[in-house]
């Protein structure tokens, strides 16, 4: 929803880094694996006792992130930067729950959960985009939903800072994450019918 509606009033920032790396000949691929590399080192961080450097390395990784794609609308996109963004997106998710399993063992049941809503969702997502003559901005029908990658940024940095309500932060995030999978899964019955 916040990558949908509030992402005007970031884009600015984004384009000027974008046009910055691309003046120092850096290419979209290049800031995509740079984003992977900030989100693995959230998890670092987590699992050696620092989260709030976990978390500010988890919003330069999003920053990132946005700054990638940026810089593929302004030049030549590839089919394999896009199944690069997207995989290395499900990479960083996937290393903060195992790093907060990891830590939380006693969690481990609604980590299942989040995982399991995210994996249907993205499904979705997925093959929607893959099956639907819509384009949009991206290289690929986007389908917007109550969690995006900011909302889950957000559930991500409550759930890594306090450890105290982590059950409860992670529930929410698998019922936020469930219910954006229905909103596009109806929206899919909609727009492909």
């Amino acid at each position: 929803m916040l990558d949908t509606h509030a992402r005007k009033y970031v884009q600015p920032s984004i384009e000027k880094t974008a046009s910055f790396f691309l003046k120092k000949k850096r290419t979209p691929d290049q800031i995509t694996i740079l984003a992977l590399a900030a989100g693995i080192t959230t998890s670092v961080f987590y699992v050696l006792g620092y989260p709030l450097i976990g978390v500010l390395f988890l919003w330069l990784s999003g920053y990132l992130d946005a700054v990638d794609g940026t810089m593929a609308r302004h030049t030549k996109t590839s089919p394999f930067g896009t199944v690069m963004d997207i995989t290395f997106d499900r990479i960083v998710e996937i290393g903060m729950i195992v790093a907060i399993a990891y830590i939380h063992p006693e969690v481990i049941w609604p980590l299942l959960l989040l995982s399991v809503s995210i994996i249907i969702s993205m499904t979705i997502f997925l093959v929607v985009g893959a099956v639907s003559e819509h384009a949009g901005i991206k290289s690929f029908y986007y389908q917007a939903g109550l969690a995006e990658r900011t909302e889950g940024f957000i559930l991500f940095t409550i759930m890594l800072l306090f450890p105290d309500i982590l059950v409860w932060s992670t529930l929410l995030f698998f019922a936020v994450e469930l219910f954006t999978g229905i909103q596009r899964f109806t929206e899919a019955k909609r727009i492909l019918q």
